[in-house]
């Protein structure tokens, strides 16, 4: 998982309503430190945003279970991977 999913994840987490534009990265990797707030979000700080990281894998963790085995439900239906990706992208 993308460590800037983490992070947006976290932030979710602490303020479901807050407005991260995006996520500044350098080399591939996520940075708390150049989080852009939007529409008035207050920021949130590194320390709080970090203590979400254990939950926010757990969550994102289940969301990538879930579709493998929702995958896997379509194919034991008969569907073959064309059909399945037709269905639901990527």
């Amino acid at each position: 998982m993308a460590k800037s999913d983490l992070i947006y994840e976290a932030i979710k987490l602490i303020n479901p309503n807050a407005k991260v534009y995006a996520l500044s990265e350098s080399n591939g990797v996520a940075d708390l430190d150049n989080i852009v707030w939007d529409e008035g979000t207050t920021p949130i700080s590194k320390e709080d945003i970090e203590a979400k990281f254990a939950e926010a894998e757990i969550i994102l963790q289940n969301k990538v279970d879930k579709k493998t085995s929702g995958k896997q439900k379509l194919k034991d239906l008969g569907l073959d991977d064309d059909e399945i990706q037709a269905l639901i992208g990527k």
